[in-house]
């Protein structure tokens, strides 16, 4: 068994101005996302400017911020945030949703690309290379605030989190999402993306990859407490959410890889 490491979720406290981990790594993740941006700039569209680049990228981040708080409200604890709307307010405690964050994502994409003479799919296509390293962050966020973590396992990697009433060894999950979500399906989308691909493919590999890492963690992850297992002791809400990823990645690969040039080239 690994020791869990007790890092103290506030990384500054000034008076009572605290900055928590959670909301640091948010920043992190979207600061790399433009860095690696504006480094594929060039090979995107050269005649874009670095302001519009981030102005992209800020309305990006407002849809990854409000739609991921939105999702977590409305997907898994919509009655404690009626009760309580106050609530919804205290992000620094965690409660985002990646599923929820990726809507708000392709909202802000479509809007955005309408006002700037770019498809839908061109800009998701430009922007799904970048995602891995905000969900990474994400997740070691999760990791410092000892929150979502694995069902108890005796691997000699299991951890005992001090937000746990129990106190069992535990998967840390949020280090699997971390090496998964993160690592893994950074290195897939930055390889696959250096070489030129039809319109659509590289959105489908990140809903395609995304949806099957997520989908796997989630069998050694616990649920939410509040909803618990959906459906035959074992399928989550994550699994659900994700299944719909899985099966739109295919079908867009499919598309990218069997429309007509034609269509292709008026999609770019």
């Amino acid at each position: 068994m690994l020791p869990y490491p007790q890092i103290d979720p506030v990384a500054v406290a000034i008076g009572p101005l605290q900055i928590h981990w959670y909301g640091l790594m948010y920043l992190v993740g979207i600061g790399s996302a433009w860095y690696l941006a504006s480094r594929r700039l060039n090979r995107f569209d050269p005649t874009w400017t670095k302001e519009k680049l981030s102005d992209m990228i800020f309305w990006v981040a407002m849809g990854v911020i409000v739609g991921g708080r939105l999702g977590y409200v409305l997907f898994y604890d919509l009655p404690n945030y009626i009760a309580n709307p106050l609530l919804i307010l205290e992000v620094w405690k965690g409660g985002m949703a990646f599923h929820g964050g990726f809507i708000g994502v392709m909202i802000a994409t479509y809007w955005f690309g309408k006002r700037n003479g770019k498809s839908f799919f061109q800009l998701m296509d430009f922007i799904a290379p970048m995602v891995p390293i905000g969900l990474g962050a994400g997740r070691i966020g999760n990791f410092i605030n000892a929150e979502l973590w694995g069902k108890p396992t005796d691997l000699p990697w299991a951890m005992v989190f001090p937000t746990d009433p129990a106190q069992l060894p535990r998967h840390p999950s949020q280090l699997y999402q971390f090496a998964l979500e993160g690592v893994a399906l950074f290195v897939i989308l930055y390889f696959f993306s250096r070489k030129p691909r039809p319109t659509m493919a590289v959105s489908g590999m990140f809903a395609l990859f995304y949806g099957i890492f997520r989908f796997v963690v989630e069998f050694v992850r616990v649920p939410d407490a509040q909803l618990g297992y959906l459906a035959w002791g074992w399928v989550t809400m994550g699994q659900i959410l994700s299944l719909p990823m899985i099966i739109g990645g295919l079908v867009l690969i499919w598309l990218a890889y069997h429309r007509a040039p034609a269509a292709n080239n008026a999609a770019a």
